[in-house]
């Protein structure tokens, strides 16, 4: 385990929060016991919560020295949240997870041991639900999505809104920044010119709190990304090898 004062740490998990009262410190304790023993730090990213997530977050510092906690003074979504996160971060590998805890922590070594061991090619390691623990109506609604995002971008993913995901600080803080990012690293690490790899884990009920979206909220943003994802895409050109001389 590393500590704040730690200058480099082999992982870095960064977990975007807001208004997760309750939920927030017992998901940095299993962070904690998932990674206990190796080089890490884990970053919560307060996204101006208006409940007590901050000052539970703040409180457990003491007791978890590799708690660093960073908050921002408007709420700007995930996206946002984990970009500050990553920017922040001070470790090669970044694992991020949802703040909600249904990603369950003890998954996350397992993903960045996969990305470790791949080639440098590899810039991805991504979580699938095994059995997810949602509503039918948002089950059918994101397997509605992950056909049609699959199909009009042709990435190799299944459940981009798995919240688990392993990857290469230098090639995440490559890809063009835009909100609801994380639903479109796969298809952007590809146009990048990498690979992915994806590894079933799982996933639990909500114990506190609520969703922050709603299947209508995410269908109008998905409906503009696609085509600005597709647009990237159209308009990329890759070098090949590049050589120094």
């Amino acid at each position: 385990m590393t500590d704040r004062s730690a200058s480099s740490p082999d992982i870095s998990v960064v977990v975007p929060v807001h208004d997760e009262s309750g939920a927030a410190v017992p998901l940095a304790r299993e962070i904690a016991e998932a990674f206990a023993g190796r080089s890490y730090e884990m970053i919560f990213v307060n996204d101006a919560s208006r409940d007590s997530t901050l000052a539970e977050l703040q409180a457990a510092m003491a007791e978890l020295p590799a708690l660093r906690v960073l908050s921002h003074g408007t709420n700007a979504g995930q996206s946002r949240a984990v970009r500050t996160g990553v920017l922040a971060a001070r470790a090669p590998i970044i694992v991020t997870l949802d703040g909600d805890g249904q990603n369950p922590p003890a998954d996350a070594p397992r993903l960045v041991d996969a990305l470790i061991a791949a080639p440098p090619s590899v810039a991805l390691v991504g979580g699938v639900r095994a059995k997810r623990q949602d509503s039918n109506a948002k089950r059918q609604a994101s397997l509605w999505a992950n056909r049609i995002r699959r199909k009009l971008l042709g990435d190799d993913a299944d459940d981009t809104g798995c919240g688990l995901k392993a990857f290469r600080r230098d090639v995440f803080l490559r890809l063009p920044y835009f909100d609801h990012i994380h639903r479109y690293l796969p298809a952007l690490m590809i146009r990048e010119g990498y690979e992915n790899r994806y590894l079933e884990v799982d996933h639990r009920h909500r114990e506190t709190g609520r969703s922050k979206y709603t299947n209508w909220g995410r269908l109008r943003a998905s409906f503009s990304d696609l085509l600005g994802v597709m647009w990237l895409k159209s308009r990329s050109r890759r070098p090949g090898a590049v050589t120094e001389f």
